[in-house]
């Protein structure tokens, strides 16, 4: 053999290995690159996903009012989507006057009701250590805790307004966002990311239809149970459980803080009862929606999903826990279309 071909091979194998370690470099530097930029977007990310739920919304509301009435989907999406700004926009307008009372009443009463809720609880021996607990190092731990929860990029009126929008844009063409994501898929996995969309689609579909449900329910039940009862600010205190609902595990157990408080500041019975009030109205929500929801979506373990809860509220505030559970829905049915019926394939052949 030549001396010239021997050189030749070596260098051919050394160009090889070159190619390849600065290909692995390269891979490793765009992933570090999505990551990072992930991150920092993560926010903007969880503000796309509820702009899709806002566009599955209209979507479903328009069938629905395409199937009672018979009319052209483009007259049922248009009625969906002015219909829902309009009832929004006089629900504010007739009640937002009551509203803004019972908010600025539950401001002036809440920091006296702690204050006597504290008095209270100093007078016992098991209440002075939870005043212990909760002052000091641990509350400014808690404080820190909800400030890192609740807080958002832009502000939570500069979200929902960017959320508003993007269900707009969604709603007024889901094929263009849908034909562009299967753009990226390669022609043999076309049909898998098809089937993937589509369980989706049925997912939230059924998730958005029965947490919608629950919370008018919810709303009803504590604005009439409370006012009943006679606690004040009973349709803001309905508002907040209704709104907080959508949060689930967390969700009623904060909601039914400043109502029992307010409780305790007319008496500890009323206390009591305003308790019950909360656990009775869950209790009935629970038994007519759950079901409901659950014929609609994939089962998703309690712990699974408090789990998934405390790890998106870190990452994304407030947004990042109501996105919680479809999000895990999500990332289930993605994990059950790409891998757990890949391997049962595999296994059966």
């Amino acid at each position: 053999m030549p001396a010239s071909q021997k050189t030749e091979e070596p260098t051919k194998k050394e160009l090889s290995y070159t190619a390849k370690v600065w290909q692995t470099i390269a891979i490793v530097a765009l992933l570090v690159v999505v990551i990072l930029i992930m991150r920092v977007a993560f926010g903007v990310l969880m503000m796309a996903l509820a702009g899709s739920l806002m566009a599955v919304y209209f979507h479903g509301l328009a069938d629905m009012i395409a199937r009672k009435t018979r009319l052209s989907r483009k007259v049922a999406m248009i009625i969906s989507v002015t219909g829902t700004i309009v009832i929004m926009g006089l629900l504010v307008w007739f009640i937002g006057a009551k509203i803004q009372s019972q908010v600025a009443q539950l401001s002036n009463t809440l920091p006296h009701t702690v204050n006597s809720v504290k008095a209270k609880l100093n007078q016992t021996l098991a209440g002075q250590k939870l005043l212990e607990y909760s002052s000091g190092d641990n509350s400014k731990k808690l404080l820190d805790t909800v400030q890192t929860f609740f807080s958002s990029s832009f502000g939570v009126l500069g979200d929902m307004y960017i959320i508003l929008f993007l269900g707009i844009f969604f709603t007024a063409s889901p094929s263009l966002y849908k034909d562009g994501i299967l753009v990226l898929i390669p022609a043999k996995q076309k049909p898998v990311a098809r089937i993937i969309m589509d369980r989706i689609s049925q997912v939230l579909k059924g998730w958005l239809k029965g947490m919608l449900l629950s919370m008018v329910l919810i709303t009803i039940l504590i604005t009439l149970g409370l006012t009943v009862v006679g606690v004040p600010a009973a349709l803001v205190l309905g508002l907040i459980t209704g709104i907080l609902e959508i949060i689930p595990n967390l969700g009623p157990l904060i909601a039914m803080i400043p109502g029992v408080l307010l409780g305790f500041t007319m008496s500890t019975n009323i206390a009591i009862v305003v308790a019950i009030i909360y656990i009775a109205s869950q209790t009935i929500v629970a038994n007519i929606v759950t079901p409901l929801i659950q014929k609609k979506m994939i089962n998703l373990p309690p712990a699974l999903t408090l789990i998934s809860q405390l790890v998106m509220g870190t990452l994304s505030g407030a947004l990042g826990i109501i996105l919680a559970v479809p999000l895990l829905a999500i990332l289930i049915i993605m994990v059950d279309e790409l891998y757990v019926k890949k391997t049962g394939e595999i296994n059966a052949g």
